[in-house]
């Protein structure tokens, strides 16, 4: 499949909802009330590390408004607390499949930023419950080490 040439962002989100959450209830909760048509996210990752894919790579998402058609949204379900409050509680899975699927992803779109939700102009929210661009940096920075260190 050929890659959309105007993709300029790699956006993470939470779902801001409970790990337990399944993601059928997500996709339902999109579907019935929201009334979209389109899932929020290219993919979804659950707290066991699976990588469930909602649509194509190069489908229109509803993840951050106004930026959509140019930008490939990836998910894991959490980032709040009982009280509903922002919390980074990524499992270790989902951790290691975040990584893995925007490396891919970055692979793909080359010339992508890597940003949360909350990076945009007028995001209110904490999405995704971590400071996206310092997580992406120490990625980089470990990746460029141990190309040194082969």
């Amino acid at each position: 499949m050929a890659k959309r040439k105007d993709t300029k962002y790699i956006v993470i989100h939470c779902t801001a909802c409970s790990q337990n959450a399944t993601v059928q209830s997500i996709l339902n909760y999109w579907r019935y009330n929201l009334k979209w048509s389109n899932p929020g996210y290219f993919a979804l990752i659950d707290p066991l590390g699976a990588i469930h894919f909602l649509a194509e790579q190069d489908d229109i998402t509803n993840g951050a408004k106004s930026h959509n058609h140019n930008s490939v949204h990836v998910s894991y379900i959490g980032g709040v607390d009982e009280e509903n409050n922002s919390i980074d509680n990524r499992t270790d899975k989902q951790k290691q499949s975040l990584k893995r699927l925007v490396l891919a992803l970055k692979n793909d779109y080359p010339g992508a930023r890597v940003l949360g939700h909350r990076d945009f102009p007028g995001v209110a929210k904490m999405c995704p419950s971590f400071d996206v661009k310092v997580w992406y940096a120490a990625i980089v920075a470990k990746n460029a080490i141990d190309r040194i260190e082969e």
